[in-house]
């Protein structure tokens, strides 16, 4: 068996190619969108990607099943729930798929060998939800494994509250979820191991792991979850406390539902300053500064929304700007199209290019810069500004400072009208990235004076400590 996992640490996001070496086929589940890593290592493995299986319809990224089925031919499968704009293959409810065998999954169990899938129908994260356990051979006492898309994570469970899922509630969800879990990945060995499409960092949780990788019996063991509880409270547990949703995640979950245009690998085109101002003007885009955090705070375009490469880009950028609005990269010289990739990764294509030399531009266009006006915690404690913590909600009652009002970064493109546009804002995070982010959304909006809090909540309890 040839089994790779692939993990986007920028997107905290996992893909996974299985083949059998014997007959050379193979599977790609949950891709991202650009392939070129699947195509690269299939190819020097010998094997031929016949099968594209999502576990679900993606929230938080554009899924590639559609560039790997062009570069392909493979077919597209979901769950038998799935209902799309495009023809799949639906997989039933304990379906094998054969690998070792010569036709698409048309061997008997009595006559197959080598490596051999078998689904698993799991709803509850959203109702199309499957699983899939990997056998080395159709025989073999306990299996490889079993990639578990959203439903178990490493240290958590799949949420059931995401847009996905539109027509029925959390509850309903949740209640779903606790029997897919309790009625067929627990009845799985202790031993099979648990590969996640998801990693720490993911808003699809609120308690993932680190670790990419598990097995049955330490979720069992450790997963918060996973503990012996009756299903109300488990229903609970789950609907309690999850991340502020990004706005850009029922987007992409009606992409990847409906159909999308194929990835364009182009670089962005580089725009004068004059073009990229009238972009602004004309066309309704915004200025999108993706430079360290630290050079955006020092001196940036007046207006410009600001989310760092070194951050998880895409994911502020999506909870920032509104999917479809054309985007102006602000881009350190040779990173814009790193910056235009990771912005396809979310399904937000619509970059009219980049300004070269921003760091020249802004040197010579000085009545059209700002700087971020950052405050020690001492100094913005003595303040009579509007205090507003952007953290998740979960991170805010686990503390949070006098007067703050919770307004988490993703959702205060909409939030932010509970404020005063008029009197002073103070921002904080838990460290100072997102606040600055937060910052710049709200000085695009007009407010006129932002700050926010240098070294976020932590620096503020250790400075009043």
């Amino acid at each position: 068996m040839h089994f790779a996992q692939y993990y986007l640490d920028c997107l905290s996001q996992a893909s996974y190619l299985i083949g059998d070496e014997t007959t050379g086929r193979a599977v790609l589940v949950d891709p991202r969108r650009d392939i070129d890593d699947y195509l690269r290592d299939a190819e020097a493995a010998g094997l031929r990607i016949e099968l594209i299986i999502e576990t679900h319809f993606h929230a938080d990224f554009l899924s590639g099943h559609l560039e790997l089925a062009r570069a392909t031919g493979a077919t597209i499968a979901f769950g038998e729930a799935a209902e799309t704009g495009y023809p799949i293959r639906r997989l039933r409810d304990g379906e094998r798929i054969f690998l070792g065998a010569d036709t698409d999954g048309a061997a008997t169990g009595a006559a197959a060998s080598g490596v051999t899938l078998t689904i698993l129908a799991t709803p509850g994260h959203t109702p199309e939800s499957i699983c899939v356990v990997v056998h080395e051979q159709p025989d073999a006492p306990e299996p490889y494994g079993v990639l578990t898309g959203d439903t178990l994570f490493v240290g958590d469970v799949g949420r059931p509250d995401l847009l996905a899922a539109t027509g029925l509630t959390p509850e309903e969800m949740a209640g779903r979820l606790h029997r897919s879990l309790h009625d067929k990945l627990l009845t799985l060995p202790d031993a099979t191991r648990v590969f996640p499409a998801h990693g720490a960092g993911s808003a699809c949780g609120r308690n993932l792991s680190t670790e990419t990788t598990s097995t049955i019996g330490e979720q069992r063991r450790y997963n918060y979850a996973l503990q012996p509880m009756p299903e109300a409270e488990f229903v609970r547990l789950v609907t309690a406390g999850q991340p502020a949703t990004p706005g850009y995640f029922a987007h992409d979950a009606a992409l990847n539902r409906d159909g999308h245009p194929l990835l364009d690998t182009a670089p962005p085109a580089a725009l004068s300053l004059d073009a990229a101002l009238a972009a602004c003007r004309d066309a309704g885009a915004v200025l999108l500064d993706s430079r360290p955090l630290a050079a955006y705070t020092e001196a940036h375009f007046t207006g410009s929304l600001h989310t760092s490469l070194d951050t998880r880009f895409a994911e502020y950028a999506g909870s920032v700007v509104e999917p479809g609005t054309p985007i102006v990269l602000i881009s350190d010289p040779g990173t814009e199209s790193e910056a235009r990739l990771r912005l396809a990764r979310i399904g937000y294509d619509h970059v009219l290019g980049h300004v070269p030399d921003p760091a020249a531009e802004l040197a010579r266009h000085p009545d059209l810069v700002t700087r971020t006006h950052r405050l020690p915690a001492d100094e913005a404690l003595s303040t009579e500004a509007q205090l507003v913590d952007v953290r998740n909600p979960s991170e805010y009652a686990a503390g949070a400072l006098p007067g703050a009002v919770n307004l988490p970064l993703a959702t205060l493109p909409t939030s932010c009208t509970t404020l005063d546009p008029d009197r002073p804002v103070v921002l904080y995070c838990r460290s100072g990235s997102r606040s600055v982010i937060a910052a710049a959304l709200l000085e695009a909006r007009g407010f006129r004076d932002v700050r926010d809090i240098v070294g976020g909540y932590e620096g503020a309890v250790s400075a009043c400590g």
